[in-house]
């Protein structure tokens, strides 16, 4: 809103025109993603993954092509939040050779999974094989169903 337009060029306007303006750009960085978030959504995008579940146990299937063991991490967070992430670096450049085409991904790499109540966290396992990481997530065993409680009845 300029109210300049409407003849109203005093200082008191003026200012409150500022004021305005100000607020209009506060919400705007406020709405706006963050950087890290921007950065996390980008790299669980690019790494697709499979989930089975199995009577004794949940499974995760992610593609890891070419990844050495030390650039995978596999951990738990909150107690129930699956987080598989890592790095995957590009190729030093040979002297005398230049990328004409670069296709293959770069960069940091992450997935969340929330793990349901019956996950067991202390027995989870993880293997990298031919590119392809596998993390098994055993299942708790169900709860027993209580037995009702027999109180002896004393007749007087």
């Amino acid at each position: 809103m300029d109210l300049r337009v409407m003849g109203l060029d005093s200082p008191l306007f003026s200012t409150l025109q500022q004021v305005m303006d100000f607020a209009d750009d506060a919400d705007k960085s406020f709405s706006a993603p963050t950087r890290t978030y921007v950065r996390d959504a980008k790299a669980m995008a690019a790494t697709p993954a499979d989930v089975k579940e199995y009577p004794n146990s949940y499974v995760f299937v992610v593609d890891m092509p070419g990844l050495k063991v030390g650039d995978i991490k596999v951990q738990v967070e909150e107690d129930n939040v699956l987080l598989v992430s890592g790095e995957r670096k590009r190729e030093e450049e040979k002297e005398g050779a230049k990328y004409v085409r670069m296709e293959r991904r770069v960069g940091k790499f992450m997935r969340k999974f929330v793990l349901p109540e019956n996950a067991n966290t202390d027995a989870i396992t993880a293997v990298c094989q031919d590119g392809v990481l596998t993390v098994t997530v055993q299942k708790l065993p169900p709860p027993e169903p209580k037995k009702p409680k027999i109180v002896e009845v004393k007749v007087n």
